[in-house]
């Protein structure tokens, strides 16, 4: 399991990366928030210290919950309930006060991530939307039984999109998902994609535009008839 540690402080962030180390994660240290927004695509959970050179460590998650579910444990200098209290309806799936027993630190990563392997396992189902059917374990769409020939990217936004059929969601999280950067990806690019992704699969309301926020997919799209959705598209 890769592990992001977000600590500023030498010796206890590299004190607690070879105690973890040692127990099997592979654990990295790194400095900012900034670094945990960037780069949280690459690892499986993470331990956010609350003060940070660049910031709140509670800023840091609440921007974080804006595109990523990942699992996250805050690590405390103490233990101010009110501070505590925040970061746990900030997204914070647990919060420790430093030094953290390394045991019970391990029990409540490995805990956070039974929430995710629950949501992957759920994410993994195939879902019918009226004549269009995605299905995420052989990365195929159809669309009244003929398939759709999508880009990776393509594959990406219906993916992203159908994991929550019928909730709108954020541009952030989209561009997060698809480009790997929410705060640097250009939002052109999506719309772009998204206007392409329609034409593909030619089912009107299937997905709709949400203004000022993002995208959602339908749960019962507008079937209409198409010479479009009975014939493989290419690139």
């Amino acid at each position: 399991m890769r592990l992001l540690l977000i600590e500023d402080d030498d010796i206890s962030g590299d004190a607690l990366v070879d105690m973890l180390t040692e127990r099997g994660f592979d654990a990295e240290r790194k400095r900012r928030g900034a670094d945990l927004l960037l780069g949280h695509r690459d690892y499986d959970a993470a331990l956010l210290d609350l003060e940070l050179p660049d910031g709140c460590g509670l800023t840091t998650l609440r921007r974080l919950r804006e595109v990523s579910s990942i699992p996250v444990v805050l690590l405390s200098e103490d233990d101010d309930e009110r501070t505590i209290v925040r970061g746990l309806r900030g997204g914070a799936d647990d919060c420790l006060v430093k030094p953290p027993r390394i045991g019970e630190l391990v029990a409540r990563i490995e805990h956070a991530m039974r929430r995710t392997a629950a949501e992957a396992a759920a994410r993994s189902a195939v879902v019918d939307t009226g004549d269009v059917r995605v299905d995420p374990v052989a990365r195929e769409v159809t669309v009244a039984g003929a398939p759709i020939l999508l880009t990776h990217k393509e594959f990406e936004l219906v993916e992203a999109l159908v994991e929550r059929p019928g909730q709108a969601v954020s541009r952030e999280i989209l561009m997060d998902r698809i480009w790997g950067d929410a705060f640097l990806a250009v939002s052109r690019s999506l719309d772009v994609h998204i206007s392409t992704l329609r034409a593909k699969l030619d089912r009107p309301g299937l997905i709709t535009t949400v203004r000022g926020f993002g995208y959602r997919w339908a749960t019962q799209p507008e079937v209409v008839s198409s010479a479009g959705a009975a014939r493989r598209i290419r690139r």
